[in-house]
């Protein structure tokens, strides 16, 4: 069986258990020549604590007896750095600061856990320091001064981790609670987080702090404290760091075959996993230089663990525990052109682009009316919400969702905009229900002329065409539990609008992949108002000349589309349902 070590994000810990590790010391060489101050973004649980937790073990100068064992058998083992076991280490974690209450409040919670990182360091470092460093107990950068005082005297150079820099400041200013005002406090004028970060740059300075690893999720914090720390060289889109944090196909594929040798599952289960997950999980890119993929590295081992312990896959593809705060998809939909970007991220005909990710914008410049776009996605590139898809001979990034995971995430944000609460929630849930088993396709077609379109028609001129019609059918059918969601896919010569393919381990559930061909009339086309509109039957709009011809044309397409997903998918036992739909402006439907 394969160790996997779901969770734990311990370097130390995890190489002692014999987990699964992904080697990336190869790359500590390159981190050294980078510089000596680094700030490394990446997404929320993407394996930034793990790095961390691994450089910490590397440079301990209390470590040097344990790097053998650690690091032995790994790229870094046989030809370490001159700076291997060398530093005094002191890590602070800012996820674990509580950004509740006033800022009073704040301030003194992270100067605690200053302190107690101070005297976590005098314990660790007792054999090599006489003398305790001095605490003092209302200011942790007084303490900060002491150890570096300390450290000096006895010609120790220091390394300063930190894990997560804003991840508690993010969660101040996505609060209800007057986020905005709190967060200006901390990072505006003498705040306490610029204060810190100013108290770092200083130790830079000659005063014993010789190196300093940052991680977190967005450059915004540091553009908004960016006098008080200007000195980090941001790494996180250097190709030669891609694929530091997160995993590959490659990495993954050997596993996948262990573990279907273990359930005593044939070869294809491997390919069939690998598929699954890159769905579910794939699709990250984080430089304009680098193709490679990557994989979100958590919700991989978690897949993978609950794959080799019943041999089964996870019902549940998305652990509730790991989705994204859905606080930070709120604020940034309450942004100026936030609400545009997260609705068109989901349009699979309208690309998203940005002549480059912008490295250094703060709030003020995301709230003051922004001529576009730019600084919405590439904060939501740096959530991990969208990511890199292509880049075109002008340099520019076309972005897009990365998989069906963070898919589901922009789909619950714009259902809780659109569906009226409870009642409308659980007839859609139903209404659905009867499409996949049954294949009763009127209940949700009534449900979408009378709920849905009504509000969309109501509320923006720009759902109005097929892609409309698209998106709501993927807002209201998308299930992860049941099935794979699949967007123009090439099928011989064309695309098909819209194919719902039932999961491979649900195969054996009364099921039925849904196959859809969408079409688009105006009401100007249809030469009819919305009052004549509403009084004909349906069946008398589908005898309507124009809907009658789109409605053919929909069915021959789908009738050459069958037998080319049979020849592209033969291991796959279709149980398929084809519907041609039009749409009649945003106000009915017709379907055969």
């Amino acid at each position: 069986m394969v160790n996997i070590s779901y969770g734990l994000g311990h370097f130390k810990t995890l190489r002692e258990e014999g987990g699964l590790y992904f080697d990336r010391t190869h790359l500590l060489p390159e981190l050294e020549a980078a510089g000596r101050q680094l700030l490394f973004l990446r997404p929320r649980r993407f394996g930034k604590t793990l790095w961390l937790t691994l450089l910490e073990s590397y440079y301990d100068i209390a470590a040097a007896d344990q790097f053998d064992p650690l690091f032995g058998d790994l790229a870094i083992g046989q030809n370490p750095t001159p700076n291997r076991n060398r530093y005094f280490m002191l890590k602070w974690n800012f996820s674990v600061i509580d950004p509740g209450g006033d800022y009073q409040q704040l301030v003194s919670r992270i100067h605690r856990h200053i302190n107690n990182s101070i005297e976590f360091f005098s314990a660790r470092y007792h054999d090599f320091l006489p003398e305790a460093v001095p605490i003092d107990q209302t200011d942790g950068l007084g303490s900060l001064e002491k150890l570096l005082i300390v450290a000096k005297r006895f010609n120790f150079p220091l390394y300063l981790l930190i894990d997560e820099y804003d991840n508690f400041a993010n969660e101040v200013l996505t609060s209800r609670e007057q986020g905005r005002q709190r967060y200006n406090e901390l990072v505006e004028g003498e705040g306490v987080i610029k204060t810190v970060f100013k108290a770092v740059k200083a130790a830079t300075d000659g005063l014993g702090l010789e190196r300093v690893f940052i991680t977190g999720v967005s450059p915004v914090v540091m553009s908004d404290i960016t006098s008080g720390y200007n000195v980090a060289e941001n790494i996180s889109h250097w190709p030669e760091f891609h694929a530091l944090c997160g995993l590959t196909a490659e990495e993954l594929q050997p596993v996948c075959h262990q573990i279907a040798q273990h359930c005593q599952l044939p070869e294809s289960a491997a390919d069939e996993a690998l598929a699954m997950m890159r769905n579910f999980y794939n699709g990250y890119r984080f430089c304009r230089e680098e193709t490679q993929r990557l994989y979100n590295p958590t919700l991989t081992l978690y897949f993978l663990k609950h794959w080799q312990r019943r041999c089964r896959y996870p019902d549940e593809l998305l652990d509730d525990n790991l989705a994204m705060d859905k606080n930070r998809l709120r604020y940034i939909a309450a942004l100026p052109h936030g609400t545009e970007v997260i609705e068109a991220a989901l349009n699979p005909q309208q690309s998203l682009w940005v002549a480059k990710l912008a490295q250094n914008f703060g709030v003020k410049a995301m709230l003051n009316d922004p001529p576009d776009a730019s600084f919405i996605i590439s904060l939501l590139v740096y959530f991990g919400v969208l990511t890199i898809e292509s880049v075109n001979l002008l340099g520019e990034l076309t972005v897009t969702i990365p998989n069906q995971v963070v898919r589901s995430l922009y789909i619950d944000r714009i259902q809780q905009q659109l569906l009226n609460g409870y009642e409308d929630n659980n007839r859609q849930q139903a209404v659905a229900k009867q499409l996949y088993t049954e294949a009763e396709f009127e209940p949700l077609v009534d449900f979408i002329e009378q709920r849905f379109y009504s509000v969309l028609d109501n509320r923006d001129r720009r759902w109005s065409n097929e892609l409309t019609l698209k998106t709501t059918l993927l807002l209201l059918l998308t299930n992860d539990l049941y099935y794979l969601p699949r967007s123009e896919l090439s099928l011989g010569g064309g695309y098909s609008d819209l194919l719902f393919e039932i999961r491979p381990d649900k195969r054996q559930a009364p099921l039925y992949d849904l196959l859809f061909e969408l079409k688009y009339l105006s009401l100007k086309d249809l030469k009819l108002s919305a009052e004549q509109l509403s009084e004909l039957s349906r069946e008398q709009l589908a005898e309507l000349a124009p809907v009658k011809k789109l409605l053919d044309d929909a069915e021959r397409q789908l009738a050459s589309y069958q037998p080319t997903l049979e020849q592209l998918f033969p291991a796959v036992e279709w149980n398929l349902k084809s519907f041609a739909v039009v749409s009649l402006g945003t106000r009915r439907l017709v379907w055969r």
